[in-house]
């Protein structure tokens, strides 16, 4: 079923708003997984029209905001590396480490670029300027940006250049809606699963949230048309006690996805054992890494001796932690809203970030410090 062809317009939005609160008899919690659908509640108001029937909980769906300061200061002791050019996202350059950042790396004189594309690479790696450099890309997303990533690869290896290095972050959006249902202490009575994800993945992904944990579970876009007609698939399947996954974003999502993209992912990429999120430590199964016949363009691999002595310096040091007033990471879990965080907007903000979910542009602090006075 999908409601978009009517309830696309202003007044239509505001008759599918009454419908869902006519629908709904007591409040339901609703776990939006992806950052964009965050931005998209809070720009239009829709955590205010539907407040006392709905009430927004924000997931782990922004891969900038899930990324541990570990794994920044990887990268950090990579550019710090001779010859190297570190490429990242914008967003992950302002996200704090432990000590610095990308961008203050920069500053220093590192050599960090911020990159908008995947194929920003090839151009870095063919100029002749760079040619006794090591191209280093820090590759960051959920299913959605990893066929970019392994397009890339596939390229590289198809020109013959042997530059380029992967320092991969790719996580899964199954992972850690499992880790929060599994921990019991959660209020959630249904999803919203991120419709890009969905295109690439198909529905199946999310078939634990109804068949195991007995939650309704909706795939949606990401206009607020787009979100009503996912809250009010959800708020029937709960009312009817029928949890299931159903497409409300049928225009882009089919069932099984895009099989072309998943095979490319497959053929480049494997499960890690396990992957550190932040506030949530250690899942299982949750990341993935190059597979051992491409280990020569794993950056991982390649500077393997300098990345083991930084476990065994934050090891025994205070190094690799969050701030401790930071909630990021209870936010990212649906336990806590960026308002509740005692730094919100005060030592904390755009300007100046302390935490990885105001960094970031899908990041749910963000959204609330954007739209605050809406």
């Amino acid at each position: 079923m999908e409601l978009y062809s009517d309830f696309k317009r202003k007044d239509d939005i505001s008759r599918l708003a009454y419908v869902i609160d006519s629908e709904v008899k007591k409040t339901i919690n609703i776990m939006e997984i992806c950052g964009g659908h965050t931005h998209s509640i809070m720009k239009y108001g829709l955590h205010t029209i539907l407040k006392d029937k709905i009430n927004f909980l924000h997931g782990p769906g922004c891969p900038v905001c899930v990324m541990p300061v570990k794994r920044i200061d990887e990268a950090i002791e990579i550019a710090d590396s001779p010859d190297v050019i570190l490429a990242a996202y914008g967003d992950m350059m302002r996200v704090p480490g432990t000590d610095s950042s990308l961008i203050k790396e920069r500053a220093k004189g590192k050599d960090v670029r911020m990159v908008y594309s995947p194929l920003d690479i090839i151009k870095i790696a063919l100029d002749k300027a760079n040619k006794d450099k090591k191209i280093v890309f820090f590759a960051i997303g959920f299913e959605t940006t990893t066929p970019m990533t392994a397009a890339l690869l596939e390229e590289v290896i198809s020109r013959g250049i042997n530059n380029v290095l992967f320092h991969v972050n790719h996580v899964l959006v199954p992972p850690p809606i499992n880790a929060i249902l599994d921990s019991g202490d959660n209020l959630i009575d249904g999803f919203i699963c991120p419709g890009h994800v969905s295109v690439m993945t198909g529905s199946g992904i999310y078939n634990d949230i109804p068949d195991k944990y007995g939650k309704a579970a909706v795939i949606a876009g990401f206009e607020p048309y787009d979100i009503l007609s996912g809250v009010l698939l959800i708020a029937r399947q709960i009312n009817e006690n029928r949890p299931d996954v159903e497409i409300a974003y049928k225009r882009a999502v089919k069932e099984n996805g895009n099989m072309k993209a998943q095979a490319l992912v497959n053929k480049y990429f494997t499960l890690r054992d396990e992957f550190e999120w932040r506030g949530f430590g250690n899942i299982p199964k949750s990341g993935l890494k190059l597979r051992d016949e491409f280990k020569d363009f794993d950056a991982e691999y390649v500077f393997s001796k300098e990345l083991k002595e930084l476990r065994l310096k934050t090891e025994s040091s205070q190094t690799g932690r969050e701030n401790a007033a930071c909630k990021c990471g209870e936010i990212l879990k649906g336990k806590s809203k960026p308002d509740d965080c005692p730094l919100f907007g005060k030592a904390c903000n755009p300007e100046n970030p302390v935490g990885a979910c105001m960094v970031s542009f899908e990041g749910a602090c963000a959204a609330y410090y954007k739209y605050r006075n809406f």
